[in-house]
């Protein structure tokens, strides 16, 4: 019987390839690119971009799935965050003043990309870097064959405060002088199984627990909480978005999965904003917590295989 090889999430696979890009302005990136097996029947090529704080090598799992089934992956880190740099002499401030300088990124790095890969080209994202490509998508119109939102910050969760006066609260604090100070404070103790971080995030602990030894062995990479101003940048950008006519002007097919209890992102802007879309697929989980693709296998074996219906579909649509 031949010997069953598991995936090591903890590990960068022989042939993902990491190195660096730079924006039009100069800014320094961390750029990560892996290609369809050799010999592989490629199905198309897809970018994967991450969520606020966040890093690739915590979804290696799922990237590999879809490297094994012939999509051809890349992707960077967001500027002021993970390999990309900060925008602070304090590293661990998540800070921006705007989400435009992340969204002319995006439309920069993928334009350039559309060029050396195979089609058809495919967007995905997770949590906030699901609001930077829902963005992008409304204000760009890029030509791309469809997008694949996990989880995305469409609008943030701001209970028990009311939006509206979450948002206020993060303008005065800017107008205080708190911009580039951390919003709220984080444990530095490490997160224990089944503290109130991982439940936020998975019930899957040794799939949470990757995360610590990523940034164990590359301290370098990890961020804190985010600033005032990042705040107040994020409540701005998310009612521009809301605007009339904004998702009804998205002509690609989108796939969303989502879970209905998340704590972090508001459930309900996202089933609004799939009513919304013209070709949207929403698929709401009840028990998944934020990341949906690091979740127990009983949760995230059955959105993968959404995900891959969405994504044969794209392929085979286009040959």
């Amino acid at each position: 019987m031949a010997e069953i090889k598991t995936f090591d999430r903890r590990a960068y696979p022989e042939d993902l390839v990491i190195d660096r890009w730079q924006a039009p302005d100069g800014w320094d990136h961390r750029r990560w690119t892996w290609p369809a097996p050799a010999g592989a029947d490629i199905k198309g090529s897809m970018i994967f971009q991450t969520g606020r704080g966040d890093i690739f090598e915590k979804y290696l799992e799922t990237l590999h799935h879809w490297h094994e089934a012939g999509w051809h992956l890349s992707g960077f880190d967001w500027r002021g965050q993970s390999g990309s740099g900060r925008f602070l002499t304090d590293p661990t401030v998540g800070h921006i003043v705007s989400f435009e300088p992340w969204i002319e990124d995006l439309e920069v790095f993928l334009t350039e990309w559309r060029q050396r890969v195979p089609g058809p080209h495919v967007l995905a994202s997770h949590s906030m870097g699901g609001h930077i490509a829902m963005r992008f998508l409304i204000d760009r119109k890029p030509d791309i064959a469809g997008a694949l939102f996990s989880a995305p910050m469409l609008k943030m969760q701001s209970r028990p405060l009311p939006e509206k006066l979450a948002q206020l609260i993060s303008r005065a604090y800017v107008r205080l002088g708190f911009a580039e100070q951390h919003a709220w404070q984080e444990n530095e103790r490490p997160s224990l199984p089944g503290s109130s971080r991982q439940k936020l995030l998975t019930h899957d602990w040794p799939r949470y627990s990757d995360e610590e030894y990523w940034y164990d062995t590359q301290p370098k990479l990890k961020i804190g909480p985010p600033s005032w101003s990042w705040l107040k940048a994020a409540y701005a950008s998310s009612k521009a978005m809301f605007a009339r006519g904004t998702f009804e002007s998205v002509g690609i097919p989108v796939l969303i999965v989502a879970a209905r209890q998340d704590k972090l992102v508001k459930a309900s802007a996202i089933e609004e904003v799939a009513r919304r879309l013209p070709d949207a697929r929403l698929v709401m989980n009840d028990k998944s917590a934020h990341e949906l693709l690091r979740e127990i296998d009983e949760i995230r074996d059955p959105l993968i295989a959404e995900m891959d219906r969405f994504l044969n579909k794209i392929a085979s649509s286009t040959k």
